[in-house]
């Protein structure tokens, strides 16, 4: 991450912009990720101005989030984006090759910008692997997130195999859903634990720039 890196060594007032879905807008009444990762990068890098800017709105995916990556990102100027995709793209259907195209778009206008960029695929819960459909659908595109993020040298925050070991190791599905009928929306614990592991990725990234 060397635009955060500089920044970090160079200015006091440091902007992240976190882009997505209902999973960083916040839903159930529990505090989304975006605040929690700012909280933890003020504690960690203490004396800067980081904020971390959410511009998470509910229901979209990948297509419609490139559609404001203008207004809701590069007019920020951050030096961190933090695009979460993946999970409505499963849970409403979306076409992967849509969904790839509308990426791929989005990485092209980053691309040039004075920025990082972290793609976070979709969260693990059942209303996203628990048909086989869903799963299939997962099973289709959380690969193709991959893919489109090494072909672009493009950090990775895979989210949904995170999620999964938990679930393989032990812990009970129904613990990482918010237990709304819907079963889509992590829990204040997998919540937490995804924020924490998402930020201690950034601090081992950074970590060979030796910023104190």
């Amino acid at each position: 991450m060397p635009h955060f890196a500089d920044a970090l060594r160079s200015q006091r007032k440091i902007k992240v912009v976190a882009l997505g879905s209902s999973s960083t807008a916040g839903a159930g009444g529990i505090l989304p990720f975006p605040p929690r990762l700012e909280m933890l990068l003020r504690q960690r890098f203490f004396g800067r101005m980081i904020d971390v800017i959410n511009r998470g709105i509910g229901g979209q995916e990948a297509p419609e989030e490139f559609s404001r990556i203008e207004s809701d990102v590069v007019a920020e100027a951050p030096v961190l984006v933090i695009w979460q995709i993946g999970t409505n793209a499963v849970y409403k259907s979306y076409n992967p090759a849509e969904v790839k195209a509308a990426l791929e778009a989005g990485l092209n206008v980053l691309a040039p910008l004075p920025l990082d960029v972290v793609v976070m695929d979709s969260q693990y819960t059942e209303a996203i692997i628990g048909t086989s459909g869903a799963l299939t659908l997962a099973n289709t595109i959380m690969p193709m997130i991959a893919d489109v993020t090494t072909g672009r040298r493009v950090n990775l925050f895979r989210r949904f195999a995170l999620m999964k070991r938990w679930v393989d190791d032990g812990i009970p599905l129904s613990e990482l859903d918010d237990g709304a009928p819907e079963h889509l929306h992590t829990s204040e614990w997998a919540t937490n634990c995804v924020t924490q592991a998402l930020f201690g990725a950034i601090d081992e990234a950074l970590a060979p720039e030796a910023i104190t």
